[in-house]
């Protein structure tokens, strides 16, 4: 026998399709656009790679490894990959653990926490460069402001030129960043906290727990996940810091705080060698992605524990 379909069948079979017609039409704009604002500079940056390119002409041959050989064997950008990486997990670290402490302290005085919130945000709406030039003047040998703290409470005998030694100037760029970004991480925090059921920690409380072993041994493992997220997040951002070496620094004295964006920069734009650069780029690239794997690897292992 014969079964035919009924005409509710046929009008929800054509809603389906108009759905998924539908889903396709918003979907096709915004491939689209990553298709040309993402696919597009990578391949041109890829094709870049192996030519000889510079700011006048690029693609006037084709070189092979040739661009990636030299980044790795004649250019300083090696070093500069291994500061990168050097700064990008001590800093976040060092951020993550004083926004923490600074979120459990708001946490705790709640009635203050919207204007202390503001005050804690203002370096975090500071340009970049401008955060550069204020640590340039209060690190300055000849009239800083630290300086004179220290002259004057008998720590140091004659000034400091943080930027001008080799085991100064790297930490100093550290402090800059960690004025700068350490608000971000102590919102991220506070909201992290405010996420926490406060009966688990009352339920500690009751069992005889002080508040800091409640910290340690519950409120801390519940949002480790979120916080290895902000960690992964500040680990990102800081392998591409530039605006902070380029005031303070200019990647020196030497090399010493010669990172990798920094180097990139100056051979595409001081060198003119855009081929090499781009080479020096996707080189970045991978090691970017070789140091967040382990991140992003125990974030989903915390993930599956909870």
């Amino acid at each position: 026998m014969a079964v035919f379909p009924t005409a509710s069948a046929t009008r929800s079979d054509r809603g389906v399709n108009l759905r998924k017609r539908a889903e396709w039409g918003m979907t096709l704009p915004l491939m689209l656009g990553l298709a040309i604002f993402a696919g597009y500079p990578l391949v041109y940056l890829v094709l870049l790679a192996f030519s000889r390119s510079d700011l006048g002409q690029q693609f006037q041959g084709f070189v092979g490894f040739d661009n990636f050989d030299w980044a790795l064997t004649g250019t300083d950008f090696p070093g500069s990959v291994g500061n990168a990486i050097l700064f990008a997990l001590i800093v976040p670290l060092i951020q993550l653990a004083l926004g923490l402490y600074l979120a459990v302290v708001l946490n705790k005085i709640m009635r203050g926490g919207r204007l202390l919130r503001t005050i804690v945000l203002l370096p975090l709406m500071t340009p970049p460069v401008m955060v550069g030039v204020a640590w340039k003047l209060i690190l300055n040998p000849s009239g800083g402001w630290l300086n004179g703290v220290l002259l004057r409470w008998g720590v140091i005998d004659a000034p400091v030129s943080f930027f001008g030694n080799d085991m100064l100037a790297f930490p100093a760029i550290m402090a800059a960043d960690t004025w700068q970004w350490t608000p971000l991480i102590v919102i991220l925090c506070f909201a992290i906290l405010q996420g926490v059921p406060h009966d688990v920690e009352e339920a500690a409380a009751l069992d005889g727990a002080y508040p800091k072993r409640i910290f340690w041994t519950v409120t801390l493992p519940m949002i480790a996940p979120a916080l290895l997220s902000v960690y992964l997040l500040r680990v990102i951002m800081a392998l591409k810091t530039f605006d902070l070496v380029y005031t303070l620094t200019f990647g020196g004295p030497g090399n010493a705080t010669n990172i990798a964006t920094f180097e990139i920069w100056k051979t595409a734009l001081r060198e003119f060698d855009v081929g090499l650069a781009s080479a020096q780029t996707l080189l970045f690239a991978l090691t970017v992605s070789v140091v967040t794997l382990p991140i992003v690897l125990l974030l989903n292992h915390l993930e599956k524990r909870r």
